[in-house]
């Protein structure tokens, strides 16, 4: 996965502001085997897309992030990093329980709550990648949520469990591996069939809002750039980028 065949560092922290800001600063002092991980059991900022953060009480859920350079990536088809990431999540996650999706682009949901959530920050070199540092947040332990957030739930409030988090990222860094392995081979096909069978609320019509109101589609696609295109009753379709559409 590297080319200097260097085995990835994990670097266990107490507590940092965010472990993606942790894990860019390190990066830039110093060169980091590729699959290396920081993981924390408290962060006093957690950030999540666009501004939003992360709740999450000590020692209770896994908090990491990861780096990869996947320099063999042109830019404007990075979302593969965030969709193998996302299904590396789903699938450790279908190893203790059912009714994982991925609701586009990369949280991850059990039923219509959310279990997982993640930031994935790309830096460029001209027109490829340089590295991604790959940002999850996934709620294990935790058995009461304070903060507010909508619809959060934990592994151990569905199966009444508690869970080693250990055993969950050893799993979880077993599959993102071999699914960077397949994108760095080529199976980029594989990749997307496999996002698209994932997905939340794929099934059917729902209502979703947009800055025009709110109105009932299917999803049609998620296409190589991330842009989610939904199709309406009339048959007429609409294409958005992150944030400009949400299910009701």
């Amino acid at each position: 996965m590297n080319e200097e065949n260097e085995a990835p560092r994990i670097i266990r922290l107490a507590e940092t502001n965010s472990t993606n800001s942790y894990l860019r600063g390190l990066v830039g002092k110093e060169p980091l085997p590729e699959g290396s991980v920081v993981i924390a059991d408290f962060q006093s900022a957690g950030r999540g897309q666009v501004g939003n953060t992360w709740e999450s009480e000590e020692g209770k859920n896994l908090m990491f992030s990861v780096i990869l350079y996947p320099d063999f990536l042109p830019a404007n088809r990075q979302f593969l990093i965030s969709q193998i990431a996302a299904l590396s999540v789903k699938e450790t996650l279908n190893e203790y329980v059912s009714d994982i999706t991925v609701k586009w682009p990369n949280d991850i949901y059990w039923r219509d709550r959310k279990i997982c959530g993640m930031l994935i920050e790309n830096d460029l070199t001209g027109h490829s990648l340089y590295c991604s540092v790959i940002g999850i947040g996934i709620n294990i332990n935790q058995q009461e949520f304070r903060s507010g957030a909508p619809n959060p739930v934990s592994l151990a409030q569905i199966t009444n469990c508690e869970y080693d988090r250990e055993e969950i990222l050893r799993h979880f860094l077993k599959r993102l591996y071999d699914r960077y392995l397949g994108l760095i081979l080529e199976h980029e096909a594989d990749i997307r069939r496999d996002y698209m069978s994932a997905l939340y609320r794929s099934d059917s019509f729902y209502r979703y809002r947009d800055d025009q109101g709110t109105f009932e589609a299917c999803i049609k696609e998620i296409e190589p750039t991330g842009h989610l295109v939904l199709e309406l009753p009339t048959g007429e379709q609409r294409r958005y980028a992150f944030k400009e559409v949400s299910i009701v």
